[in-house]
């Protein structure tokens, strides 16, 4: 009988409804209410939509190691990648920035920055200038600022004596629909940690 109700709902409400039941097992798993029950797994995934069983979709491609240069941490980039055959990394550079674009399957997902501007400034400041948004979360004394799909970091020792400039970064999943502000957080840090650590924290703009 259950099986026939959502044969005869609307698309989206057979969504909504299998997304609110999940929640619901999860959370009786969790009371240990239905713990070591088999039944779980089964009621969990319903055959009659795609991403159940042998119809769902799958990274088909090979998540890269570093971009631009600088190692990434996959982990937490992975997150926010969708299932896809190709996945491909462009960048841009200007005169103070570089920029790391990864597209799935023609579709832009994250974008990875690195941004130089005068000693003094805050990374509340250069977030101001790459998103509309305001990131609520804050890390190291504001040093890093996230939410659950961008994130900005202030690196400590890229410092460029000539021309005055420090070295910021920033990572931004606008193109994701996954939402996850720990792993965001987790992300930034390590990538500006390895900014600090590669050719681009010794190269100042030309």
């Amino acid at each position: 009988m259950h099986t026939q109700f959502l044969r005869d709902r609307p698309r989206e409400v057979l969504q909504d409804t299998l997304d609110l039941e999940r929640v619901v097992l999860v959370r009786r798993v969790e009371d240990g209410l239905l713990r070591g029950s088999a039944a779980v797994v089964a009621m969990v995934c319903v055959p009659l939509l795609s991403g159940c069983g042998g119809g769902e979709s799958k990274r088909e491609y090979t998540v890269p190691r570093a971009l631009c240069g600088v190692a990434v941490e996959r982990g937490d980039l992975t997150a926010f990648l969708p299932a896809g055959k190709n996945i491909s990394v462009t960048s841009e550079s200007g005169t103070d920035w570089r920029t790391c674009n990864v597209v799935v399957d023609d579709t832009s997902v994250v974008n990875l920055t690195q941004f130089w501007l005068e000693k003094g400034r805050t990374t509340a400041y250069f977030a101001r200038g790459q998103t509309l948004d305001d990131p609520t979360e804050s890390e190291q004394g504001g040093r890093f600022l996230y939410s659950g799909y961008e994130a900005f970091g202030k690196t400590k020792t890229c410092v460029d004596k000539k021309y005055g400039q420090e070295l910021y970064t920033a990572v931004q999943a606008q193109g994701s629909r996954h939402r996850d502000t720990d792993a965001m957080k987790r992300l930034i840090v390590a990538y500006t940690k390895e900014v600090e650590k590669s050719a681009a924290c010794t190269t100042p703009p030309k």
